[in-house]
């Protein structure tokens, strides 16, 4: 049976527990540590009194001040959409010449666009608008439907082969699967289309050459440096959408491709819309130098 005592230096009383020698003291709880317990429990009643506290079903009790955080947070969203009308109405607006001569504008767009590309497009295009496989690099100076503003608002709004009946359309053909080319003549222009980085030879009698200007010169060029603004690429450079080793070509060629870029009217407003346009377009004048 435990027997207390009372220490003599601290004169608590001992709990009666003793580990070789080591007896536990019974001490107070610190008056500090009373005080702290009373005044929380006290704020907390008056808190339960005066704010939003104890739901009731489907409603909750609205406290003695009658204090609403969704009031709140309308109120601010409602001043802050105030505080930018003027000039969210002017990007909606002006052209963009006139924007980009106004360096507040112009700071205050990309400003707010920046986490708009985040919330929108970086899923797709990378956070600093690199791109990767089947999805365009937009810090870079190749583009397939144009890198101006101006441009880049049209396929912003109406997007690459969306439901939108304005949208750009552009498909390379299955040659394959709809029997325009046969397997041998994929082959023969798969290795003729990794030759193009040294350029187009004119008047090239080899296989390969005619079979590229009778299928595909229109729409990549009889030069195959692409028609910008139609979406056929560039076939010359090192820059590949989907990549350039001849079995990923080949696969294009048998079983054709049709990328989709959404439309992004409706889902965006014309002022958001159009500050995505020149933040992309600032991509590509400040990436441009690190382009392959």
């Amino acid at each position: 049976m435990s027997v207390t005592e009372r220490d003599p230096i601290s004169g608590y009383l001992t709990t009666g527990h003793d580990w070789n020698g080591i007896k536990e003291l019974n001490s107070p709880v610190p008056r500090i540590v009373l005080w702290f317990l009373a005044v929380t429990h006290i704020y907390a009643v008056i808190a339960w009194l005066l704010f939003p506290t104890w739901p009731l079903g489907n409603t909750y009790t609205k406290g003695l001040l009658g204090g609403d955080q969704q009031d709140a947070v309308a109120a601010d969203l409602a001043a802050a959409a105030t505080a930018r009308a003027s000039w969210m109405a002017a990007l909606a607006t002006q052209d963009f010449d006139t924007i980009r001569e106004n360096p507040d504008l112009m700071a205050r767009a990309k400003a707010t666009a920046a986490p708009l590309f985040g919330q929108n497009c970086q899923v797709c295009h990378g956070a600093d608008g690199t791109g990767g496989p089947g999805f365009p690099r937009l810090s870079d100076d190749i583009w397939l439907w144009g890198g101006t503003a101006e441009e880049i608002e049209t396929t912003l709004r109406y997007g690459i082969n969306s439901p939108h009946p304005d949208t750009r359309f552009a498909q390379m053909p299955p040659f394959g699967r709809d029997g325009l080319l046969t397997r041998a003549e994929i082959a023969v222009v798969t290795d003729y289309v990794l030759t193009l980085a040294n350029g187009v030879i004119p008047d090239d009698p080899a296989e390969g050459a005619v079979l590229f200007q009778t299928n595909c010169a229109g729409c990549h060029g009889a030069d195959a440096r692409g028609l910008e603004g139609t979406g056929a690429p560039d076939l010359t450079d090192a820059d590949w959408l989907y990549g350039g080793a001849p079995t990923t070509i080949r696969q294009i060629l048998l079983n054709g491709r049709q990328g989709v870029m959404p439309a992004w009217q409706g889902r965006l407003s014309d002022a958001e819309i159009r500050m995505m346009a020149l933040y992309v377009e600032g991509l590509s004048v400040d990436g441009a130098g690190d382009a392959p």
